[in-house]
């Protein structure tokens, strides 16, 4: 004889604060795809006390959204995620208790109480630097001339629904080259967390949909120069937020909320 399924737990505590965080992915763990970061969070949130809270129903959930996510083999300093607790929480010390639980190179930088608005309305560009060996710079200074020249620059990208061509030159917002010089034993989340001498693109790209990579990018440097350039060394996230158009910056989506925490 089969079973009725039990209903659903009405009880369920409900949300009574809402915390963002900004987290790193630094070194090895840059190659953590974002499925292995959520089920290594959910474990850093059990492992920590967080009080989380759940959604309704016959399979509940904790309340952790994400947004923006960066590719899967990049590293990133500005990665943004956000809970919903049953207790209320400080949020310096959740801070401490999930990076304590989280793996080395997975960093909790900073925890603040959400305030007005979603999160990932506010993530509207990034900037990244990816890091090529020195002797590139001369190839690598022509292919971004030879980009800034063109008005449409179509990459070609396998998706689970085929090949799919997109142009990406107006999501481009900005790029440019550098030559920074680390000194040996850099610290990851230096200027190029690298210990030898780089030479640095930087570009800032619009978030759209599809969103644009920095392989995506770095495809459109070769196809606009007929240039073989090297894959790069690493690529890294400094920032993603709101997107300054006239200044041409990349803004802090915490901003915000720690301005609400101060007034309130």
């Amino acid at each position: 004889m089969s079973r009725t399924p039990k209903p659903p737990d009405r009880n369920t505590p409900p949300t009574v604060q809402r915390l963002r965080f900004r987290y790193a992915k630094r070194g090895r763990l840059r190659f953590t795809s974002h499925r292995d970061f959520q089920r290594a969070l959910e474990r850093a949130v059990r492992r920590a006390g967080v009080p989380i809270a759940y959604s309704a129903g016959f399979s509940p959930h904790p309340k952790i959204s994400y947004a923006g996510a960066a590719p899967t083999g990049a590293a990133s300093e500005a990665e943004y995620a956000e809970l919903g607790v049953a207790v209320r929480c400080d949020p310096q010390a959740l801070r401490a208790g999930l990076d304590a639980a989280l793996p080395e190179g997975l960093d909790v930088l900073e925890v603040v109480e959400a305030g007005a608005g979603a999160l990932a309305d506010r993530l509207q560009a990034s900037f990244w630097e990816l890091a090529f060996p020195v002797e590139a710079a001369g190839d690598l200074s022509a292919a971004v001339e030879a980009f800034h020249a063109r008005d449409v620059v179509e990459v070609e990208r396998l998706t689970k629904n085929g090949l799919r061509v997109f142009d990406i030159r107006d999501a481009v917002r900005r790029l440019g080259l550098t030559r920074p010089e680390p000194a040996a034993g850099a610290p990851s989340g230096g200027a190029t967390d690298l210990s030898i001498p780089c030479a640095i693109l930087q570009v800032v790209v619009r978030h759209g949909t599809p969103a644009v990579r920095p392989d995506d990018v770095l495809a459109g440097l070769r196809l606009a120069s007929g240039l073989q350039l090297p894959p790069a060394h690493r690529m890294t996230r400094r920032s993603q937020g709101p997107w300054d158009e006239e200044s041409g910056t990349v803004g802090d989506p915490l901003a915000p909320d720690r301005d609400a925490s101060v007034t309130s």
